[in-house]
């Protein structure tokens, strides 16, 4: 068990996590970004399952939030604003009308405050930082601390902890994007997932929550008894064909702690993902263009999917969507757990 620090240019720096299980995690102070994950498949041959940039550089301009962390609010807030207490709160206007994923101050532009950490059982890097009151038209001063953790049993733990001052939105989450077939051999098409999620959140064009919550039952969003993603690329499903064919979708956990799993067959390898998070965006990629050079290729669609599991930001104008307000003097605490396993022919 090891973690390196390596200094990069300015105040960047990169930690690189080894469990001698064969898994070596890239962590960047730069947005809290996994930059790479190395995992051997069912023949011991070890290769990179996530998407990231070779040039660290490239962060600063990455339109796809890549292995980011996502903050103060992951998703979309309708017409950048909410209301409290009578109070109208007016936020950067960053997609459109819209706000996305903290604007363009959000946590994924940040350099964090960063320590590796070390124990007999694990490895992992404390991440800090401290939002002022105002920024970007968050109310309240928010300090937030999260933790990578790699330990001997190829677990990548998600330690989430915010607390603010002041009555306000959070709902953390990690950005990156998986593909198990290694090295971006392939798209995730072929990537089976499973989850115990009986109810998904409508969409309209602008990617916004209509306000209906549907049943994932005979639809392609049923996952409860495994499918690949490829059924809501090309299917006929109006959902799937608003997002761009795909998904790109709040999922809501039938049961706490949520599960979700996804195996790629021809390598073996699984992740099995348990979280106290409410629900889950599952993102494949849809918007993704062949613009850009990744460690390994091009970016394209489908070639990576995302398992945001978080609260929605859809609550702060329908509370039937789990909340996201983080009230004075309460503490948030969120995990998720990604845990790697080999499957064998």
């Amino acid at each position: 068990m090891q973690v390196q620090t390596i200094r990069l240019h300015g105040k960047w720096k990169k930690f690189i996590l080894q469990n001698g299980e064969g898994i070596e995690i890239h962590v960047l102070n730069y947005g809290g970004v996994i930059q790479k994950i190395m995992v051997p498949d069912r023949f011991g041959k070890v290769e990179n399952v996530v998407l990231g940039y070779e040039k660290e550089k490239d962060y600063e301009t990455d339109p796809y939030y890549l292995g980011a962390l996502i903050g103060p609010v992951a998703g979309r807030i309708q017409g950048a604003e909410f209301q409290w207490n009578d109070q109208t709160f007016k936020l950067e206007k960053n997609e459109g009308n819209n706000h996305l994923h903290g604007g363009s101050q959000g946590f994924h532009q940040v350099i964090w405050e960063a320590e590796p950490l070390q124990t007999p059982e694990g490895v992992g890097v404390k991440l800090c930082h401290e939002r002022k009151d105002g920024e970007s038209g968050y109310p309240g001063n928010i300090k937030v601390t999260v933790i990578y953790w790699l330990n001997r049993k190829n677990e990548l733990l998600m330690d989430y902890q915010a607390v603010t001052d002041r009555t306000t939105p959070v709902t953390l989450t990690n950005h990156t994007y998986f593909n198990l077939s290694g090295n971006l051999k392939d798209t995730v098409g072929n990537h089976r997932v499973r989850m115990n999620a009986s109810r998904f959140a409508e969409l309209d064009e602008a990617l916004l929550p209509t306000g209906r919550i549907l049943s994932v039952r005979h639809t392609p969003f049923d996952f409860g008894q495994g499918r690949k993603l490829k059924d809501g690329f090309t299917g006929s499903h109006p959902q799937n064909r608003m997002v761009g064919g795909g998904y790109d979708h709040y999922f809501f956990f039938a049961s706490n702690p949520g599960c979700v799993s996804v195996e790629e067959a021809e390598s073996g390898r699984m992740i099995e993902i348990v979280t106290n998070q409410p629900g889950m965006v599952l993102y494949t990629s849809n918007q993704m263009k062949k613009d850009r050079m990744l460690a390994g290729g091009w970016s394209k669609k489908y070639l990576g999917v995302c398992f945001e599991t978080q609260a929605s930001p859809a609550s702060l104008h329908d509370q039937r969507f789990p909340s996201v307000l983080l009230k004075r003097d309460e503490v948030y605490r969120k995990k998720t757990v990604f845990s790697f396993h080999i499957r064998k022919r």
